[in-house]
């Protein structure tokens, strides 16, 4: 357990598994910081380096804020593997930056066995636009941005048995950034905001009925899937982050028996670059549903807030 600091100046530190810390500089500005890297989990060295920015970048988005910087993070190896990889890595990440009007400034690298690559990230944001997983309230509708299954389809890339068109799917999600999304979300009366990560759907979820001392309803029928979804779940392609993940969040969740074992995966299956987990007023879902899919961005209601029950997360 780490000792526990004072520092008046932190809004968000790391008690409620938030995406990002918060550290207030004036009254009207604060910077947004966090740090994401991971090995490969695509074929092509570019996409990779593009989808580990995007990733990277998602996490202030959550909070509401606008990234303005970064630094690389390498690992790579001394040996069997070409240094044009790294470039095309790399150059693949620094587009995505632009893409999403931030800077470079630098990085650091180490000789690794294995490929990692990612960003330290910060950014800034009006203490008042701050959402933090401690946000919900009881009524609030559950939204989400992108389809679930990236987790099952990147595994299954990996051992060879996957379709053209399912990697050709997931990995435009992958590459889709949360900005504009969080942008809209913004304009309406929403009062928390995570982003789907590796913790998966029921990980991320339950950290903010955690946080916000409440209970959620999801509605396994309204759930957005990737292409071959299921498919592969059904196949057994599981990552090992989904097993964990059921083994740390499933104590905290009933999933009706109504829910497929398929589909149950799917709950606890690790997604990287994945959508917004949004919690809003109400009266606001319906508009904000319109106004993101006016923008060709993936939106869906997938439950509802209630007051706190035996269980964070139920999934009907």
């Amino acid at each position: 357990m780490l000792p526990r600091q004072n520092i008046p100046e932190v809004l968000v530190g790391f008690e409620n598994s938030d995406d990002a810390g918060v550290f207030q500089l004036t009254t009207d500005i604060a910077v947004v910081q966090t740090v994401d890297f991971f090995p490969p989990i695509v074929d092509d060295p570019y996409t990779y380096g593009q989808i580990a920015a995007a990733n990277a970048l998602s996490d202030i988005y959550a909070m509401g804020g606008q990234p303005k910087t970064a630094l690389s993070i390498v690992g790579f190896p001394t040996k069997n593997v070409d240094f044009n990889v790294l470039g095309a890595i790399m150059r693949g990440g620094v587009e995505k930056l632009s893409e999403a009007d931030v800077a470079l400034l630098g990085g650091h690298s180490v000789r690794d066995d294995e490929i990692k690559f990612g960003y330290a990230v910060t950014g800034i944001i009006n203490p008042k636009n701050l959402k933090q997983n401690s946000g919900a309230h009881v009524g609030d509708r559950v939204l989400l941005t992108k389809p679930l299954g990236i987790g099952l389809i990147t595994t299954a890339i990996k051992r060879g048995k996957v379709l053209p068109e399912h990697v050709t799917a997931a990995t435009a999600a992958m590459l889709q950034l949360n900005r504009r999304a969080a942008e809209i979300a913004l304009e309406f009366r929403v009062h928390a905001m995570t982003d789907v990560t590796g913790f998966g759907l029921v990980g991320h979820a339950s950290e903010v009925a955690r946080a916000s001392r409440l209970s959620i309803q999801i509605d396994h029928r309204k759930l957005p899937l990737l292409p071959g979804t299921l498919a592969y779940s059904r196949e057994g392609f599981c990552a090992g982050g989904l097993i964990s993940n059921e083994q740390f969040f499933g104590p905290h969740a009933v999933i009706s028996g109504s829910v497929a074992p398929e589909m149950r995966n799917v709950l606890f299956d690790p997604q990287t670059s994945g959508g917004l987990i949004i919690f809003c007023d109400p009266s606001d879902a319906g508009p904000l549903v319109k106004k993101l899919e006016a923008e060709r961005i993936s939106a869906v209601e997938i439950g509802v807030t209630s007051p706190p029950a035996d269980h964070l997360l139920t999934v009907d």
